[in-house]
């Protein structure tokens, strides 16, 4: 006699067959991505390498700078006389503002004003210059021995007080 089979039982071989197919499934799914990468990766390969190749053997362009020797700064446009230079104090010592504002006016320069500067490290003076100003701070810096001469750095035109020029004394 047969005897009656349970719903549960009838669901049972079902479950396991899904879980079969899922897994083989999943497994075919690994082999064809790798399958095709192998596929995809060998012919880009070749072709990274014949870019690399081509890239390497590839004749090297020189570039041709010609750097001029001497670099034109041209005439100061202001007299000494006209040329107004506000004198910071950059090395901490007391009165070297002062000092070197009478050491201007005695060049016949305009000395707009004195003052310290927001450091007292400086190791070196610095002439620094209004847009424009460029050949009178190259002239200040020859008549003072300063080597280092650029653009307004930390000030604002408006802090020259009508100057053009503004030197920070520094320890040398």
């Amino acid at each position: 006699m047969d005897t009656p089979v349970s719903p549960q039982e009838l669901v049972r071989p079902w479950r396991t067959a899904t879980l079969v197919a899922s897994l083989v499934a999943a497994v075919e799914l690994v082999l064809l991505v790798i399958g095709g990468t192998f596929l995809v990766a060998k012919p880009l390969a070749r072709a990274m390498r014949r870019h690399a190749e081509a890239q390497a053997f590839a004749p090297v362009r020189r570039l041709k700078i010609s750097v001029p020797k001497t670099i034109a700064v041209g005439l100061p446009r202001l007299a000494r006389e006209e040329t107004g230079v506000y004198v910071l104090n950059g090395n901490g010592r007391a009165g070297a503002a002062s000092k070197a504002g009478g050491r201007l006016h005695a060049l016949g320069y305009v000395v707009v004003g004195t003052g310290n500067a927001r450091r007292q490290d400086y190791a070196t003076s610095v002439v620094m210059y209004r847009a424009g100003y460029r050949p009178e701070a190259q002239r200040l810096a020859h008549d003072l021995h300063v080597k280092v001469v650029g653009p307004l750095d930390g000030l604002s035109p408006n802090a020259l007080m009508g100057g053009q020029l503004a030197i920070v004394l520094g320890a040398d």
